[in-house]
């Protein structure tokens, strides 16, 4: 497992090349699977600046690793819209208020989504319904 505020800001260095790619900005969460589908870079080449959670070989203590530059950009990805999760508030699917997310913790190896911090207590990760805007939605305990 790993937080969120753990990984943004890490490097992306390449295996073959050895090189960094860029940092980790942030990641995205698809809310239909509850995983994290792609790391969005700061600093990379244009082609590489989203990089698909399959191609993602490692994330450790120091950086995040992928195979290549090359392979950074490939496949026909498409992904959901991006929306900054950490900070935002939390809602019920019955419209009940409950904090702000603190941080997300996840798996390294699928991306799943294993619990979300609120200000208001830990939420399973197999909770979130969706990511908006506006909100992040959960279904209620």
């Amino acid at each position: 497992m790993r937080l969120f505020s753990q990984t943004r800001g890490l490097p992306v260095i390449t295996t073959e090349e050895a090189e960094q790619l860029g940092r980790v900005e942030d990641l995205t969460v698809d809310p239909r699977t509850r995983s994290v589908v792609c790391v969005r870079l700061s600093g990379a080449p244009k082609h590489a600046a989203t990089v698909a959670w399959e191609l993602i070989e490692g994330v450790g203590q120091d950086a995040v690793v992928v195979r290549s530059v090359a392979s950074a950009g490939d496949g026909p990805h498409e992904f959901p819209t991006h929306h900054e999760i950490l900070g935002k508030r939390v809602l019920t699917e019955h419209g009940t208020a409950h904090g702000t997310v603190k941080d997300i913790a996840f798996d390294t190896t699928t991306g799943h989504v294993h619990t979300l911090y609120t200000a208001l207590g830990d939420i399973p990760g197999d909770h979130l319904l969706g990511v908006g805007e506006y909100a992040v939605v959960v279904r209620a305990a």
